[in-house]
């Protein structure tokens, strides 16, 4: 028999058959099986977990399967209650499979405190947007006799005298004190007089 007549013969052609067969079952099994294990057209819309509690988000997340983590807890809305869900990754209304992790923020307890930077000697061109680039909000301004004009003499927060490296709530008013420019005592000469103020009021107390 030649290898031709082989090609044509009825056990070659049964057993390509079979094997044809065999392919499309194979091929058959393989996408039926990538279908499922990756949730082929599966969607799932992401619910608005805006103001939840965590409890409550991550009971709304487990009814259609989906998880969470948590993103941060230092961001803070007013708007929002303590503790409750201000954003979240993926946003409300996508659409994401089974499985999917929902990233999630939690809103503080209030704006995190903030320390006072060195502005007290500077300009108030210089001390302005460095108070608003930490997040205060510059409040009233006042002047006092100074020989420089525009120095930032004070800055206080609700009546209270604050110094650099004070602790103060993100988006605090902050109030100012600037020099009028119209004589007085420049810093090195106010600093001698609260010196000599103390060493009189010391050898005061001393002589009674």
């Amino acid at each position: 028999m030649t290898f031709l007549n082989f090609l044509f013969s009825k056990t070659f052609l049964k057993q390509l058959l079979y094997a044809v067969i065999v392919l499309v079952l194979l091929c058959f099994l393989i996408l039926w099986w990538l279908r499922i294990s990756t949730n082929h057209g599966q969607k799932i819309e992401v619910p608005n977990l805006a103001k939840m509690t965590l409890p409550q988000a991550e009971e709304a997340l487990s009814d259609l399967d989906l998880k969470y983590e948590i993103m941060d807890t230092t961001n803070y809305n007013p708007d929002f209650p303590y503790k409750t869900v201000i954003e979240q990754i993926p946003n409300a209304g996508k659409f994401v499979k089974e499985d999917r992790k929902i990233y999630l923020s939690i809103n503080r307890s209030g704006y995190p405190m903030i320390e006072i930077p060195p502005v007290v000697g500077k300009t108030m061109r210089q001390a302005e947007p460095t108070l608003k680039a930490v997040g205060f909000e510059i409040g009233k301004i006042r002047y006092r006799k100074y020989i420089a004009k525009d120095e930032v003499l004070e800055i206080s927060h609700k009546g209270k005298r604050l110094s650099a490296g004070d602790k103060v709530q993100k988006t605090s008013v902050i109030d100012v004190v600037l020099g009028d420019g119209k004589g007085g005592l420049n810093r090195e000469e106010v600093e001698e007089a609260k010196e000599d103020l103390n060493v009189n009021s010391n050898e005061g107390e001393g002589g009674n």
